[in-house]
């Protein structure tokens, strides 16, 4: 049995061959994800062309910055690296794995050089921390009834944040909790409403996160 993480990287290659990158995510929000996902994998297999696709995605995003603060348990520390890995951080990674080589160094110039931007389309992040343990509380975010609506958060490497979303009663209408850095949700709300974000650091170490919603 093959590990999860090689398992998407392979499926992923053979994807990444057969479609344009900007057709295997379904928003800006799922574009952050995967470009987070295969930067990961990237990391993992030690594998400089999954991080520059990576960059690549990364690079076409257009986010929004906000201020936003949720109701911590308790104070985090202030010098935590800052989140999320930008699309520069990525290249530059991709270029320590592979000293010397002139197609990746061709490769990662021409990333570089692109001049991509991302059209404005109202996503916002966000950027805070929290503490090993801790766990934020964000209050209630309006979403329209029958509209696809989506949450995502993306730490430091190494740490675990669960995601979970509530609606007005409190009822839990959405949650990911897999061992990882990154965590997303997805729904359709059957009415308008505020819904109640909440993330959980299950790591041994306070980390920064980006908490980006549509």
């Amino acid at each position: 049995m093959f590990p999860k993480s090689i398992v998407f990287a392979l499926s992923l290659t053979v994807s990444l061959a057969c479609a344009p990158l900007s057709a295997l995510a379904e928003s800006p929000i799922k574009t952050a994800e995967l470009s987070a996902r295969l930067f990961e994998v990237g990391l993992e297999a030690g594998d400089p062309l999954l991080i520059l696709a990576a960059a690549k995605l990364r690079k076409t995003l257009n986010l929004t910055l906000t201020q936003r603060a949720p109701t911590a348990d308790s104070p985090v520390p202030e010098d935590i690296a800052t989140a999320p890995v930008s699309w520069q951080d990525m290249l530059d990674t991709a270029a320590e794995l592979a000293p010397g080589d002139d197609q990746i160094a061709a490769l990662i110039g021409d990333i570089r050089a692109e001049n991509t931007k991302g059209v404005s389309t109202g996503q916002v992040y966000s950027i805070t921390a929290i503490r090993a343990g801790g766990t934020d509380t964000y209050p209630p975010l309006p979403y329209t009834g029958g509209e696809y609506a989506e949450v995502y958060v993306e730490g430091n490497d190494g740490t675990d944040l669960n995601l979970y979303v509530s609606d007005t009663k409190g009822r839990l209408v959405c949650s990911d909790t897999d061992i990882s850095a990154i965590a997303y949700c997805g729904w359709r709300p059957a009415q308008s409403g505020g819904f109640t974000i909440e993330v959980k650091n299950r790591g041994r170490a306070a980390s920064s996160y980006s908490l980006i919603t549509n």
